[in-house]
């Protein structure tokens, strides 16, 4: 399918707002959007008849692939990075954008873990036998059509296309224009694997237009698209809700806390809160915000500030903790609940745990929050009162990831609570539906 003018607000395009010309685009750009739907749509009625050795057989077929092909997939990303600088991108995302010969090995190790996973669809999740004889089963069946709004992360393209295609859906990718030329050329190599395993081509389609206005064109496509997922900066998100004609998968952003208690083996806190800050900041599960008890917070931040300064981390604390780390600088009201993404992280010093669990429920992002301590009760209780999708105990936040919860790759982390929660891999992806078996029954 040919792209729909593939430059993003072009000056020709500019002048002619608000002729007919304009309008005409603007059909053109509907068509094409509502093309990709019917196709996804096809497609998604076809997967029902792909068996689970075929969809397998695909994914081992391009993890080969992609191993195969890495030089011509860093060519494509090399074009990217290229252009990288007109687009005014963060560190973070810069490496967001990144392929390397070890990404790429890491897609195709991701690609034989799901193939590893059960299959969902088909599971019998629930039912029995009427006392009128009728049997009812529960069946896990996909969603359908799933359109993916992502920015800059071209791995996610394939992570996003291979949960999608396991878990029997049909998936339309619109991917950041940073990445264009990655993901042009790891879905067309996603696209030549799967015929040769059955799979229609449709079933995985890149929005090959630039034009911002196909996100909009797309999200009335409720007839055939069932779900839109986006993933990516808040404006992103909140765009996508406001003009979405299906339902919306979703997180706004993640400020991940780490609180060391009282009681909390020092050491390991240390190590724990390196980790979640500064394993790899760029992303929605490192650790944002950090909170420590009052009793042990004179010892604890004397430890932990040096090693955050040695990796440029700016601290940005209370005013207890401002009077504790000599580096640090006056937070605000702001800081507490902001997602930085980079080398800014807030501290504040808090009366013990339920302190803690009020600061958190407050202005945290209900994404993933940890409590280092050895003390079960107080572990306990943070577990039932946080309220965010991923509680860790004596663990990084880092964890928060489908591969290391062992769901194979993920489609992103929701924060909602309906329909799926969490790192969404295959389970997430699908619904359910009732089959009622009888012998002639009637409802007197």
């Amino acid at each position: 399918m040919s792209p729909v003018n593939s430059q993003p607000d072009s000056a020709n395009s500019k002048s002619l707002r608000g002729s007919e010309t304009v309008h005409e685009l603007d059909e053109e750009l509907l068509s094409y959007c509502r093309t990709l739907g019917l196709h996804a749509k096809n497609a998604s009625l076809s997967l029902m008849d792909c068996s689970t050795a075929a969809k397998n057989r695909w994914l081992h077929l391009a993890a080969d692939a992609m191993l195969a092909k890495s030089d011509s997939l860093l060519d494509a990303n090399a074009k990217d990075l290229a252009a990288a600088p007109g687009y005014s991108l963060s560190p973070a995302a810069m490496d967001r954008l990144t392929l390397t010969r070890e990404r790429i090995e890491g897609i195709s190790r991701g690609f034989r873990e799901i193939a590893s996973l059960p299959d969902p669809i088909g599971e019998l999740i629930g039912g029995g036998t009427r006392p009128n004889g009728l049997q009812v089963q529960k069946v896990r069946v996909p969603i359908g059509v799933v359109l993916f709004i992502y920015e800059s992360r071209p791995n996610v393209t394939a992570d996003a296309a291979a949960i999608a295609i396991k878990s029997g859906n049909a998936i339309i990718l619109r991917g950041g224009k940073e990445a264009f030329h990655s993901s042009v050329a790891i879905v067309k190599l996603l696209q030549q694997t799967a015929i040769h395993c059955g799979i229609p081509e449709a079933a995985i389609q890149l929005v090959e237009t630039l034009d911002r206005d196909a996100v909009g064109a797309l999200l009335r496509q409720s007839s055939t698209i069932d779900v839109a997922i986006p993933r990516g900066g808040e404006s992103l998100v909140r765009r996508v809700v406001a003009e979405a004609t299906m339902p919306v998968l979703k997180h706004f952003d993640g400020n991940c806390h780490v609180y060391v208690d009282r009681r909390a083996d020092l050491e390991m806190a240390v190590r724990i809160v390196m980790n979640a800050k500064t394993q790899r900041m760029g992303v929605c599960n490192a650790a944002e915000s950090l909170l420590v008890d009052a009793a042990i917070a004179p010892v604890f931040l004397k430890m932990v500030e040096p090693r955050l300064k040695e990796k440029g981390i700016e601290l940005r604390g209370d005013v207890t903790a401002c009077s504790l780390m000599p580096t640090a600088v006056k937070g605000t009201e702001a800081d507490w609940s902001k997602e930085y993404l980079g080398p800014i992280m807030s501290v504040c010093v808090v009366d013990g745990v339920d302190a803690a669990i009020e600061h958190i429920n407050r202005y945290g992002s209900k994404h993933t929050d940890a409590i280092v301590t050895n003390d079960l009760p107080s572990s306990r209780r943070f577990v039932q009162r946080v309220d965010s999708a991923a509680v860790m105990v004596n663990a990084s936040t880092r964890f928060n990831d489908g591969g290391e919860l062992g769901l194979g790759a993920e489609i992103g982390i929701s924060t909602d609570k309906i329909h799926a929660r969490g790192p969404c891999g295959l389970t997430e992806l699908t619904t359910y539906k009732y089959v009622v078996i009888g012998e002639g029954q009637i409802r007197e």
